[in-house]
């Protein structure tokens, strides 16, 4: 359809087709039709036409005899679209059966297997692409997202950038891009020597008979009575003064307790996370006492880390795979993509800090007075630090994917400031591009004045790997919203740097957060952060006993149909389902108040609901197979009737998936997705109310409508399989 009203208004305007957007959308209002061609409304005053008239000739030349019963026009010059019935079962009748497209839903089982797309084990096992053609432009798309930090247990706040990176994966996936999944744990830094320093804590507490004693003193120097607190500290520093002169090298106690755990795997992250906040505590106190030498350990033990001292690398390295052991467990639970080989973290990049910041400084390098202050001071502009060196000019790319950041012509400069390296961003008048509150220029900086690097060095490090290594032609960072102003910083710094050309596209997919009923950021009763394996328990939990109640209503005949493993696993889906779609169905950019009875409620839009209409539809299925045998509802000669309006709107909401899924992929909105099930869900719920399907009037009558119970229920699974929630055969 919008192709040949592409080519209608090619026609008249003189444009190549390829560049007219006949801006065909559906209709807002049934009663209008069921698309809407908006075209005329802006190119009518280039024309020095009215838009109603123009209208009128984009209706007399556009051929859609074949696909549309009416053209109508409306309003100052929108042109109402009305499928035929004929055309929209045609459309139908295309999408390939599972026969001839692939292992799909099985009539009466549900269908095996692990889909490329959706797959992974315990995720939706779709495979058929419900005839749905690839993207007319492919990417090299690199998502970056969950990115938890080692030694610490995933809280909420994980949540939304897992999920929404991976359902935006999978719909990538599906469109036909390459698409390379990027986890950037946080495992380097100088917080690892406060890791480090933590386990050697739990280690001479062992060696000297006190297991308990790191849990113990953590209360304690937490502890509102200040004397308290500090007896504390005083105990713990003299026991680190006496732990250290027994084992200074670190070779004679603290290695065979490393070697002795990487063995037997016999301190767990809980732990590993307990002593980290013991140390954390620890500088705390010491900082309120101004007591430096302590202060100052966690950076000495970070730089014999860096210097790959044995012991400081076995600690990190147990630290680091047990918190990978643990994030790796919670994304099967959760039906996540991300897999060992996607882990890209911050270690990873340690070697190539260096080289970058060297790499900035010789491509932008500081402009000099002929080139600013002078040029200024004759009434010129003064050229763009960082271009004048190349004679480049930063251009916008011809075609930009969308949804991407947009990086304004920028040019910038890496001078040293207090001892610090740093970036300085231009506009093109040579006005700085980002200012402090006070209004002075705000740089990136890339190196502090003690050498250390920050998070921008690793991610424009990160930038220039995934360009020239992974060829990336698409980087998108799952990110929440308070990150923009780095991540703007970052992207025009590699633009201007040439780590990233005019050809890739840099994008930064923003969220809001969690919050509770107080509108404030999700807690716990004692304030801390809702972990986010407690918070799948509690939803397994709740399913469960929403499943035995619903069960305490059916006759025993019935509740004996399922077993424990049975109502375990549909208890599972439902719960990790209901967290993950109540997310996904709120727009990315808002903030949302997370509610356990909307989340698990069986009206409205929401998992229960979605699996509960795909079970209905199975529950037909066996049915009809008891009372006919095997449906035949994959047969291409089974011919679709829409003599029902409630056929012809659930006919139509089919039809729309691959337009919805388009939408998801370009705007990177899930919640669009999640939109559209919704009222499939609901139409289907009406045309079964409306239409019999077993008792129907005639074979063909109920073979027509098994087909469109067939089509309804690949597409509630392809899209909620595309949302990384599985489906209930039954419920």
């Amino acid at each position: 359809m919008s192709r040949r009203f592409a080519a209608a208004i090619a026609g008249i305007t003189g444009q190549p087709v390829e560049a007219v957007d006949p801006l065909v959308r559906p209709s807002g209002d049934a009663q209008f039709g069921d698309y809407q061609c908006n075209a005329a409304m802006g190119l009518a005053k280039a024309l020095k036409l009215k838009p109603r008239d123009l209208a009128e000739k984009i209706k007399a030349a556009v051929d859609v005899g074949d696909l549309a019963a009416s053209l109508e026009i409306a309003g100052p010059g929108f042109i109402n679209i009305r499928l035929s019935e004929a055309a929209l079962a045609r459309h139908l009748q295309q999408i390939p059966s599972t026969e001839s497209g692939g292992t799909g839903v099985s009539p009466v089982t549900g269908g095996t297997g692990v889909s490329p797309i959706t797959g992974g084990t315990g995720v939706s096992p779709v495979t058929d692409r419900f005839g749905l053609p690839p993207a007319d432009r492919l990417d090299t798309v690199v998502i970056d997202y969950s990115s938890p930090n080692i030694a610490k247990q995933m809280h909420v706040g994980h949540l939304r950038s897992t999920i929404i990176g991976d359902a935006l994966a999978r719909v990538l996936t599906l469109e036909g891009h390459s698409v390379i999944r990027q986890n950037h744990v946080g495992d380097w830094g100088t917080q690892f020597g406060q890791v480090i320093l933590g386990l050697w804590h739990i280690c001479m507490a062992r060696h000297r008979g006190e297991p308990d004693y790191v849990a113990h003193m953590l209360e304690q120097l937490g502890s509102g009575d200040e004397t308290l607190r500090n007896r504390a500290f005083d105990d713990v520093k003299s026991r680190h003064d006496q732990d250290y002169a027994a084992d200074r090298d670190g070779k004679q106690v603290f290695l065979p307790f490393l070697i002795s755990i990487r063995n037997e795997k016999s301190i767990s992250l809980e732990e590993i996370e307990l002593s980290y906040r013991f140390v954390t505590k620890l500088q705390e106190v010491s900082k309120a006492q101004s007591d430096d030498p302590y202060l100052g350990l966690p950076q000495r033990v970070t730089t014999w880390l860096q210097l790959r001292d044995e012991q400081e690398r076995l600690a990190w390295e147990y630290c680091r795979d047990a918190t990978l052991q643990y994030c790796s467990s919670l994304y099967q639970r959760m039906g996540v993509l991300l897999r060992e080989d996607d882990v890209c973290g911050e270690s990873f990049y340690h070697d190539r800090l260096a080289p970058i910041v060297e790499e900035l400084r010789r491509k932008l390098p500081p402009r000099t007075s002929s080139l600013g202050a002078d040029a200024e001071a004759a009434g010129g502009t003064p050229a763009l630090p960082g271009t004048a060196a190349t004679g480049e000019t930063p251009v916008p790319p011809k075609t930009t994917p969308p949804n991407s950041t947009p990086i304004p012509p920028c040019a910038a400069e890496v001078r040293d400031d207090a001892g610090a390296v740093c970036v300085f961003l231009y506009k093109p008048d040579g006005a700085p591009m980002f200012k402090t509150a006070e209004g002075d220029p705000l740089p990136l900086i890339i190196q502090k004045s003690d050498g250390a690097y920050l998070y921008a060095t690793t991610d424009l490090a990160a930038i220039k790997y995934r360009v020239n290594e992974l060829h990336a032609t698409r980087i998108l960072y799952v990110v929440g919203a308070p990150t923009k102003l780095h991540l703007d910083m970052v992207f025009a710094t590699a633009r201007a740097a040439g780590l990233a050309g005019p050809q890739v596209a840099l994008g930064h997919v923003s969220f809001g957060q969690v919050l509770g009923d107080d509108r404030k950021l999700l807690r716990t009763r004692s304030g801390g952060a809702v972990k986010l394996g407690d918070l799948l328990d509690e939803a397994e939990k709740r399913a469960r006993q929403q499943l035995e109640d619903k069960l305490a209503a059916e006759d025993e005949t019935y509740r004996n149909t399922f077993d424990e493993s049975q109502k375990q696993d549909i208890a599972r889906k439902i719960g990790i389902g209901a967290v993950k779609y109540f997310d996904l169905a709120r727009d990315r950019n808002a903030d949302y108040v997370f509610n356990w009875d909307q989340m698990l409620a069986l009206q409205g839009n929401t998992a229960p609901y979605m699996m509960y209409a795909y079970a209905r539809i199975r529950s037909i299925y066996r049915k009809a197979a008891e009372q006919f045998g095997s449906p035949d509802v994959y047969a291409a000669t089974v011919a679709i009737r829409l003599d029902h309006a409630a056929e012809r709107t659930l006919g139509l909401r089919l039809a729309r998936l691959g337009e919805v899924i388009d939408v998801v992929a370009a705007e990177l909105t899930p919640h669009v997705l999640c939109n559209y099930l919704y009222e499939l869900a609901s139409d289907f719920m009406r045309f079964y109310e409306a239409c019999p399907v077993i008792g129907a009037e005639s074979d063909a009558q109920r073979l027509s409508r098994m087909r469109l119970c067939d089509l309804a229920a690949r597409a509630l699974r392809l899209g909620l399989g595309l949302l990384g929630i599985e489906v209930a055969e039954r419920m």
